[in-house]
């Protein structure tokens, strides 16, 4: 069995579709088509049903993804121990996070890390999505929920809480409510319901159960960003919240509480670079956790 079939099989698994893995690899489509022809007959199996969209794993594909995967771990690691990744830390490592997180806390803090280690590429996407380790969207994600599924090395950051705020100039104009019932009376920003990325993050109603925003908005800084112009009432990361000086609390509800984890791929736990930002990133939260409370 060829490594370099197995390889391209992988990426055509990850991407769903030759022509997208054959970008990715940066090879011709007719190649990719023809060395995972090449796989199937070398193990006499269909890997791929061919479909208008796309290609869809088999079931001998979904059995066969598993041992690919760890064939790509083990590859990884022989790699590592073998070239020691050199002296210095180098290579390209993206992380995906939620946006409040990605922009709010990591984006300032990362030049930290990139200035230890010159050769080291950091690719920060904080965007309100979820991100696919398996399909190497991202190779670090931080999560609002702990994977449960796959080969993922997940680990808990820290807690976080969520938060009724307004603005000075919103108060001075409308007052504030002095009950959650009292919410119904003024104009409240929120998220997309149907955009949401975990069931965790849909908790308007743990404030209110009438809970209505006249302002949707699916990026959490852009909720603040509405809510510090004064266009309402808003819940908002109370970390995010306590570095805009012109924010109040609206103290008629509890905070509520969610937490972070920083999830890696099992395959790809021998990279020195990884474990590097890894480490890099639960110190920053380490050394700064009371921001979080």
């Amino acid at each position: 069995m060829n490594w370099d079939d197995v390889r391209i099989f992988l990426a055509v698994a990850r991407a769903g579709q030759i022509l997208g893995a054959a970008r990715r690899l940066e090879l011709n489509h007719a190649t990719v088509s023809r060395r995972v022809a090449a796989l199937e007959d070398a193990l006499r199996t269909k890997l791929f049903r061919r479909l208008t969209t796309g290609s869809e794993l088999t079931p001998a594909g979904e059995r066969f993804l598993e041992i690919a995967e760890r064939m790509e771990a083990d590859m990884i690691a022989a790699r590592a121990a073998v070239s020691g990744e050199g002296d210095d830390i180098s290579g390209t490592v993206r992380i995906g996070a939620p946006d409040g997180f990605g922009v709010a806390f990591l984006a300032k803090r990362l030049g930290e890390l990139t200035a230890q280690h010159r050769e080291l590429d950091i690719q920060l996407v904080p965007v309100p999505r979820s991100f696919s380790l398996s399909r190497r969207e991202a190779d670090i994600a931080i999560t609002v929920e702990r994977p449960t599924e796959g080969r993922l090395v997940a680990g808990k950051l820290v807690d976080y809480t969520l938060g009724l705020f307004a603005s000075r100039a919103y108060v001075d104009r409308h007052g504030l409510p002095t009950t959650p019932a009292g919410l119904s009376a003024h104009t409240l920003i929120g998220y997309v319901p149907d955009l949401i990325v975990s069931p965790s993050l849909d908790y308007a109603t743990e404030f209110s159960p009438l809970w209505h925003s006249s302002f949707a908005i699916s990026s959490a800084l852009g909720q603040a960003e509405a809510v510090r112009a004064g266009a309402g009432i808003g819940i908002l990361h109370t970390f995010v919240a306590r570095a805009m000086p012109d924010l109040v609390p609206v103290e008629i509800v509890t905070p509520i509480r969610r937490a972070y984890w920083l999830v890696y791929h099992e395959s790809v736990r021998p990279l020195r670079r990884i474990q590097t930002v890894t480490s890099f990133i639960t110190r920053a939260v380490e050394r700064e956790r009371a921001l979080f409370s």
